[in-house]
Order: structure tokens, then sequence, then C-alpha cells
């Protein structure tokens, strides 16, 4: 007799920056338990601009964090079956492997910025037709890696994304790879294929990269060695994961045609959900392939709760946002808040740098200006999409770090115009669980999307208040102005100065007015 749909545990596997998230759900979206471990990074600080992790200890952090949530287990959870097991991690790292899918070098991680030189000859070396690869892409750093690693005594040398790693050490071999972790390393998602152009632009040998499968599909069974490790039970299915924004939005439940997830942590990133692929000539936007069919467009913006955290560190925020929302919507002061140097979406521009417009009259306000420019630039980014003819009339659900704060999830419904759900459980691992629970062999018609509207809950939903948000446009105008002042935004008309993702929503002819600021 087959068991019963909540009798079944998926595991999720989120391989982070800081640590693994080793997360047990069942098939109605119940936690039952979740394991962590810390890593470390080899940063230096003389210039070198590098950022390594030993992919050996991630290995061991995974055991700790799997055994820590299977020992969590209750005595009948333990008697459940297991039925498989996904595993998300950043997007661009990479490091190199041998025949067998054991490390041989550390790994690069996403922010690894030593392969400049490697970056400029392949932009170099690009058509003039295509958008310029970033420094946080993988392909890069795979030239950087095969220019500065030699093996002794090992055989072969395979590029890995962090996630073939901790897959392959499941199953005892060298694993295909997830088109979402082979985008940032030359894979082409349209036509699903490697892009070979633009890997001999990279000096990358199209031999040396893994098959590209999609997300979901069969990697192998765990062994029993793997096994005692990590106490997920031997033959429990791998199957191909995602990076960890896209597992984020799994997470969110954001899946469905023109819903968005909007997560606010250090950066602020949206991804959406979209029919057709959104072309973006200045290459803000980029899009994964949705694992049910369809895209999954999003951008990453410089901007974002780290804003507050680098100039708050020490006061206390919620005494400050009370304040904030008594006395000062819209605040005195319009401020920008980039924390370096550079945005990348809504706009690509190296060259921008935070401003400020007008002064503040207290440390209140001052938070209440920080915390409002966050939310003015994720509306520009909402523009940006609809103007690429996005469609963002779907749910828009809010998750990371900066949900945490009521007054500033208030904020940014305001500052939208549109209500926002935040999810249940808004972990990458539990993104990976709800993946893992999709296409088994009991019914391998059931997607990713129908899993998540069974598994995805909502905590709460904040709506807008209808009288804030004309007030706040006043500031979201004067920023968008000094953008355009400063070449950052095409001109645009009077008339879509102030269009909003409330109003773009419900009009067809959304892309046509807002498409002047957004000009390639």
């Amino acid at each position: 007799m087959d068991p019963r749909p909540a009798d079944v545990i998926r595991v999720g596997i989120d391989l982070g920056t800081q640590s693994v998230r080793a997360l047990l759900a069942d098939d109605a979206g119940r936690v039952l338990a979740l394991g962590s471990a810390r890593l470390t990074s080899h940063r230096r600080s003389d210039g070198d601009r590098r950022h390594e992790q030993d992919p050996h200890q991630w290995w061991d952090a995974v055991g700790t964090a799997s055994r820590q949530a299977f020992g969590a287990l209750t005595p009948e959870r333990r008697r459940a079956v297991v039925g498989a097991v996904a595993i998300c991690s950043t997007s661009g790292t990479v490091l190199l492997g041998d025949d067998h899918g054991a490390p041989l070098t550390p790994a690069l991680m996403y922010d690894d910025a030593r392969a400049v030189d490697e970056l400029a000859r392949l932009n170099e070396r690009l058509d003039d037709g295509r958008a310029a690869i970033q420094l946080s892409w993988a392909l890069p750093k795979i030239d950087w890696l095969f220019r500065h690693h030699t093996t002794t005594g090992r055989s072969g040398r395979h590029v890995m994304h962090s996630a073939d790693v901790i897959a392959a050490a499941l199953v005892g071999h060298r694993v295909d790879t997830d088109s979402s972790h082979a985008l940032k390393s030359g894979y082409d998602v349209v036509a699903g294929q490697w892009d070979e152009p633009l890997l001999a632009a990279a000096g990358v040998v199209p031999a040396t990269l893994p098959a590209v499968v999609p997300p979901g599909s069969t990697l192998g069974t765990v062994t029993a060695a793997a096994a005692e490790h990590t106490g997920i039970p031997a033959g429990t299915r791998v199957v191909a994961g995602m990076t960890d924004g896209c597992a984020a939005q799994i997470a969110a439940g954001a899946l469905t045609l023109g819903s968005w997830n909007a997560v606010l942590g250090t950066t602020l990133v949206l991804k959406g959900v979209s029919a057709t692929l959104i072309d973006d000539p200045a290459g803000a936007v980029y899009s994964h392939r949705h694992p049910d069919g369809g895209w999954l467009p999003g951008g990453a913006s410089n901007v974002g709760a780290g804003a507050v955290a680098g100039e708050f560190a020490d006061d206390d925020l919620d005494a400050l946002a009370a304040e904030a929302g008594r006395r000062f919507e819209p605040a005195g002061a319009v401020i920008y808040p980039l924390t370096a140097r550079g945005e990348r979406f809504p706009f690509v521009r190296p060259d921008a740098s935070r401003f400020e417009l007008g002064a503040t009259s207290s440390r209140a306000e001052r938070y209440a200006a920080v915390v409002q420019g966050v939310a003015y630039v994720e509306r520009l980014c909402f523009e940006r999409l609809a103007a690429l003819g996005a469609p963002i009339d779907g749910d828009i659900r809010i998750t990371g770090g900066g949900t945490r704060s009521d007054y500033w999830n208030q904020l940014r419904a305001d500052v939208l115009g549109r209500p926002l759900v935040i999810p249940r459980t808004p972990e990458p691992a539990f993104g990976m669980a709800v993946l893992a629970s999709a296409g088994h062999h009991a019914d391998p018609g059931v997607t990713v999307t129908d899993r998540a509207a069974a598994m995805v809950g909502r905590r709460a939903v904040v709506e807008p208040r209808a009288d804030a948000h004309e007030r706040l446009t006043q500031g979201y105008d004067r920023l968008v102005a000094e953008l355009t002042r400063r070449g950052h935004l095409e001109a645009a008309t009077p008339a879509t100065t102030s269009a909003t993702p409330a109003t773009t929503a419900t009009t067809s002819t959304a892309a046509q007015r807002l498409s002047g600021r957004f000009s390639p």
C-alpha cells in the first residue's frame, strides 16, 4: 500500500554562503525538522579580491545539518518514506572536479572578483549584439580556474557548480548539472545547449562542462556511505535542483503567470513568471527556465537592506521605524541608497553612485529616507519589468531579512500600491523540498507549480493604505528625476513619471507608456 502524501518526507538542502541548511517537509507543506551548520570563507584584505570556500567543508556541513534534521524527527516520522532530495546553491559559484565528481580546487564564490582580465578578454571577443557578461557570472571564473590550477596525479578536470559537488557525493559519481546553475556558466537556455561561441570567447573547452538536465531530473540514488554520513536513507532519489534565488521563488509560491517574489536581503532581487522570454538588450534582466515551462525573469539591484545594516547597525530600528511612520512619510530628503559604486538593476551603470537630495533633521528622518529610497528603487524595478513586457499583474510575494520589519513591509505596499503576500516558510531549502516532491514515480504529471500550490502557505497579506501611495509618490518622482538628470534613465514624458505597478498591472499599453525611461 502506497504511503499517504503526508507520510512522505522530502529533503531540501540549501548550500549558502554562510551556512548549510537541511529541511525536511511532508507533501502537505509541514516543516518536520530543520538542521544547519556554519561555513567559513577565505578572503584576504590585501586587495586581491578573492572569496573562496573549501568544497570538502561543504560535504562535512551537509552531513552535520542533515543528521541534525533527521535526528529531530519524532519516532513515528522516522518510519516515513523519504521520497527525494534536491539541492540549491549560490549562482555563479564554481570549481574544478575530477572524473568521479570529487573537488580538485577551491570553489570561487559568486563574488570572487579576481577574473577581471578573463572578463575583459571575454567581453572584447563578444559580438556587438550581445549584452556584456558580468563579473558575478561563473564563465570568467571558469577561465581563471583553468589558467591557475593544474592537476597532479588526479584524473580529469571538469567544471562543477557547488550543488553538483553535494549531489555527486550523495550518489557516488559525477553528475549532470541543472539548467539553472548552468546559466551563468555559458548555457543557452533558449537553445537548450551550451553556447559554443560564448565558450570560445571565454577560452573554455565544451568537453570540460557537464551535461545539462532540467531541474527535478533524477541524478542517482543515495549510496550507503552517503547515507551514513547524512542520515538520508540509502536508495533515496537525488534530483537536480536550482540556484538559491530560484529555490526562494519556489518557496514563496511565485510560480504562476505574472506573480513575483521580491527578496529584500542585503540586496533587492525580483524574480517572476512570464510565458515568453523577456528580452533586455541592456542585460539588467535575465531569465531562468521555469521548471514547468515558460520563463523566470528577474534582476538583482545593488540597493537593499544592506543600506540599513551599514548605517543603522547600532540603532533601535523599531523605535526609528515607529517615529518614521508617524512623522516622515515622505521624508524631507530623498536618498538613492547604494552602498558601493555601481548598479545592475533596474539599469546597468557601473558608474552609478549614492546620492542625497535635501537634508534630514533627525536620525529617524534619515532612517525614513533610506528605507523609502529602497522602496522607490523596488517600484522602479517593477516599471522596468513592465517596460520590457513582463506581466506583473499576479501576486507579489516578499521574502528576505527585510520582511522582519512590519514598518518596511507596509511602506513597500504603500509605495507599490499593491498588496504584498508574506509566505509561511520562505526558506530556499523549503523550495527544494517542494521541487523534490514534484514528478515522483507515483504521479509523474505533477508539476512544481502544483506542488507549490499544495505546500506553500501564507503568513500574512499587507494591504496598501489608500492615502499613503499618492503621498509617497512625491519622493519617488524626485528620485526618478535625479536619475534621469544623471543619465541613468531616459527622459520620460510627464504622463509616465508616476506610472506604478498598481496602474501598469491592468493597462495593456504599459510597455509603451514606460519604455521612454528604459530605451536601449
